[in-house]
């Protein structure tokens, strides 16, 4: 019986390591994930595990390629944007994958931005909201000043994807979706690196620029199969519906941030936005797109193991709730019971930040939780409308963790009267987006 052809991908995020097979229709036929600990870097601060993902990946591969069922014909990544892997000659990592919420030294950070023309029209240069090590290309920068011996070791910096693919074909390539997600290395007015990283003595460490939808060849022990270059998560999420949608429109990512995007939005970014986490990403063409960023998902995971330890309830409660508009209504007519948030600061949006309503003021888990996604949702439209307003969108997907969160959804659609919401039929967007950049000519 003839083998199945097939399009392996695997999609890193910072929670799941995922493995995907997709057939010649782009279908999902087979899956298999997992879950790694974080590895203390040097500085004590959880880092991401780069060795054991490693290991886990080529293993899972070579597995696969094993199938009696499946031939694999295509490769290809999707990997969590703000990480780089130094490596060197051999592309051995020389630096631990460093976590993007590893705290950056005030110190160099001010020094750095003193250098570079003052903060904020720094950050409107580079489409990048002042995020420190969010701010991915800061951390060759921090490496640099900070760790001199691991400095002088580095031959390349790698962005995920792009690490993830050399891997399997043991070519060092950047690509423009990894390079305009926040790094702070690509400067929009000029649509090239921006002179720090050259001043730096950085560019040299940065590969050459391939388009998204190149393709390389996997080393002889993983088959020589057409292999792309990987790309980042949010912007292969995207790719999906640019492919099916022919009107204006507009995509929430969600998982452990959302992300707001319309690639019908060209306006050039003000500082104003840049406070509010609105920046630009580059497409797979390197052309500029404009998105937004909430921390809401860890916001919400946080919330919602406070609110299961303090009624005692299961994980997983708030997924049997459907919507109710008493309850949504109750919720809206208390602004003085507000949830203090972990991660977000409303203040960003010029929304009033509420002093913290200690969850014994609610009756049961239900008012807590109504009142805490009409707060939440109160700003994931505060975040949509600075990529929506002045566009003609007025169709809105939703993807990721957020799409099955009928609360959610239905408060969104309520707060935004003018849009059709719709949610998504791509649950591995990002995955899929990959799987597309290697069977076909998207981009060309």
């Amino acid at each position: 019986m003839p083998k199945t052809p097939v399009t392996a991908v695997f999609d890193i995020g910072k929670t799941n390591k995922k493995f995907f097979l997709f057939d010649e229709s782009l279908q999902e036929v087979w899956h298999t994930y997992t879950r790694l600990e974080p590895i203390p870097d040097e500085d004590g601060f959880p880092a991401e595990p780069v060795l054991p993902m490693r290991d886990w990946m080529i293993s899972t591969l070579k597995e696969a390629l094993k199938s009696e069922e499946y031939e694999i014909k295509k490769l290809n990544f999707s990997g969590h944007g703000a990480s780089f892997v130094h490596v060197d000659e051999q592309g051995e990592p020389v630096t631990p994958l460093y976590d993007y919420l590893k705290p950056f030294p005030e110190d160099l950070l001010s020094k750095f931005y003193q250098e570079n023309g003052g903060k904020m029209d720094f950050c409107k240069q580079t489409s990048s909201p002042p995020l420190a090590m969010l701010n991915s290309g800061l951390q060759i920068y921090f490496i640099k000043h900070q760790k001199p011996d691991l400095f002088k070791k580095i031959k390349y910096s790698l962005h995920l994807p792009q690490y993830l693919s050399m891997l399997f074909t043991g070519q060092m390539v950047s690509d423009y979706t990894s390079i305009g997600c926040h790094t702070a290395l690509w400067d929009f007015e000029k649509m090239d690196y921006h002179d720090w990283v050259k001043n730096e003595s950085i560019e040299a460490l940065l590969p050459p620029i391939l388009p998204g939808n190149s393709l390389l060849q996997t080393k002889a022990e993983f088959g020589s199969i057409p292999c792309g270059i990987g790309v980042h998560d949010s912007s292969g999420a995207l790719l999906p519906y640019l492919s099916q949608e022919k009107t204006p429109f507009a995509l929430l990512s969600t998982g452990t941030w959302a992300i707001s995007i319309n690639p019908w939005n060209k306006s050039k970014l003000t500082k104003k936005q840049l406070k509010s986490d609105c920046l630009q990403f580059l497409s797979i063409q390197g052309q500029p797109i404009k998105i937004s960023r909430l921390f809401i998902g860890e916001e919400h995971k946080y919330q919602i193991e406070q609110m299961y330890a303090h009624w005692d309830l299961p994980q997983g409660t708030y997924k049997k709730m459907k919507f109710d508009e008493h309850s949504f209504e109750k919720a809206r007519a208390c602004p003085e019971k507000k949830i203090a948030f972990r991660y977000l600061n409303p203040e960003d949006f010029g929304i009033e930040k509420g002093g913290g309503a200690s969850l014994d003021s609610f009756t049961d888990f239900e008012e807590a939780y109504y009142c805490f996604i009409h707060e939440l949702t109160e700003l994931q439209v505060a975040s949509l409308r600075l990529v929506l307003d002045d566009t003609e969108v007025r169709k809105l997907y939703v993807d990721g963790g957020f799409n099955a969160n009928d609360i959610f959804l239905e408060m969104l659609r309520r707060k935004l009267p003018q849009m059709e919401i719709i949610p998504s039929d791509f649950p591995n967007g990002s995955a899929l987006g990959a799987a597309m950049l290697v069977n076909s000519d998207f981009g060309n």
